[in-house]
């Protein structure tokens, strides 16, 4: 069977919003699919494109071929760029497939953000002890940290980040 990923229209007159859908290539537009991948509404500023990016690739890797639309939603998500990458047409530097699993996008922006949060909650404990860094005062910031991080980062990364912005307010005096 020829599958395609492609988009059904819905809504009234003037006012669509369509389903990113897998359909049999030979289905009317609005006929029955296979899977519901996402939605996409052009009406809303900006665009509202939700698309479950894990179905979308195991579809892309069992052969279904995106139409010129819904390859763009696809990209704008980020289902085709890793698609791309499995394949070996976008090579990615210092990385190898195997050893790191791919991150979507919300992991790395909550990674980033934990990171600025350890470096803050750091730093202002180390200004607060006012050179005078005890083992006692980096536990306590490293037990507010985990607990506002939500368990995106480990204990022995905080320990570590509050070791070194110790060692550094030392130094400095």
């Amino acid at each position: 069977m020829a599958t395609k990923i492609r988009l059904t229209r819905l809504g009234k007159k003037k006012q669509p919003t369509y389903r990113v859908v897998v359909m049999d290539s030979r289905k009317p537009r609005d006929g029955k699919y296979i899977e519901q991948l996402g939605i996409y509404d052009p009406r809303q500023d900006p665009s509202l494109i939700k698309i479950d990016n894990e179905r979308a690739l195991h579809w892309l890797r069992t052969g279904a071929q995106p139409t010129e639309r819904a390859q763009k939603l696809l990209e704008i998500s980020g289902a085709w760029t890793l698609f791309k990458v499995e394949r070996g047409e976008i090579h990615t530097v210092g990385g190898d497939k195997a050893e790191e699993p791919v991150k979507d996008a919300a992991e790395v922006v909550v990674e980033e953000l934990a990171e600025e949060v350890i470096e803050e909650v750091v730093s202002v404990e180390a200004d607060a002890v006012d050179e005078v860094a005890t083992e006692e005062v980096i536990d306590e910031a490293v037990k507010v940290e985990v607990d506002a991080v939500d368990e995106v980062a480990t204990e022995e990364v905080i320990e570590d980040a509050a070791e070194e912005k110790a060692d550094d307010s030392s130094d400095e005096s």
